[in-house]
């Protein structure tokens, strides 16, 4: 069976995509990694991307007069490596309208708070100071506007009373790397559906990543 051909964009270190490689390196992955492209040529997971045997390009937004000149540039590189799913990884970049709609139900993002909970930047903090007794992250589809879409998968970690936005978003990143490379397997073996702004994961293990971890 042909494999998903996967792109990761990424603006930094690229945590998330070194979790995404690594489950596409499994003997039994439905997906391969044919792409990582970055909007800043001196992103550091651009070297990690290329140590792993992966192709790589940089379309420096700075380079460009307007996001839609950016965001050509960006689909053209995606269109000749035979992109059939992007995974936001880190990517610091708002995309436009058309863009997102061209890749309407191919895109996806992981976002580190239980949407639609605390969108936008700067989640850790807001959620402390909201008072709230979990936080999290989330895997969805992307829509034009700022973290919605149809979700795939949630996991979540206690907020503990002596949390700072460093130590909280320390836990949540082991979960983004846990959920963001589960979420691809789905997606890869066919089993997540769009119902009009939901994502549906069948089977019977469709869980087996829970929306509630197990406290500690």
């Amino acid at each position: 069976m042909a494999r998903l051909k996967t792109a990761i964009l990424i603006s930094g270190r690229g945590s998330n995509m070194q979790a995404l490689i690594a489950a596409c390196r499994e003997p039994d992955a439905q997906a391969e990694i044919v792409l990582v492209l970055a909007n800043d040529p001196d992103a550091p997971g651009l070297a990690h991307a290329s140590a792993a045997g992966i192709p790589t390009a940089v379309v420096d937004h700075r380079s460009f007069a307007d996001r839609g000149g950016f965001d050509a540039a960006v689909d053209s590189h995606l269109k000749a490596a035979g992109t059939q799913l992007v995974c936001l990884a880190g990517f610091m970049r708002l995309l436009t309208r058309g863009f997102v709609e061209a890749w309407r139900d191919r895109m996806i993002n992981v976002h580190p708070s239980l949407l639609p909970a605390f969108p936008g930047l700067d989640t850790h903090r807001r959620a402390i100071e909201a008072g709230v007794r979990f936080a999290g992250c989330t895997v969805h589809y992307v829509r034009y506007e700022t973290d919605t879409g149809p979700i795939v998968v949630q996991a979540a970690v206690p907020v503990r009373a002596d949390d700072t936005p460093d130590t909280l978003a320390a836990r949540v990143l082991v979960e983004e790397h846990r959920i963001y490379p589960q979420a691809l397997r789905w997606i890869a073996a066919g089993r997540v559906h769009i119902q009009g702004e939901r994502a549906i994961v069948s089977a019977a293990r469709s869980l087996e990543v829970a929306c509630l971890n197990p406290l500690p």
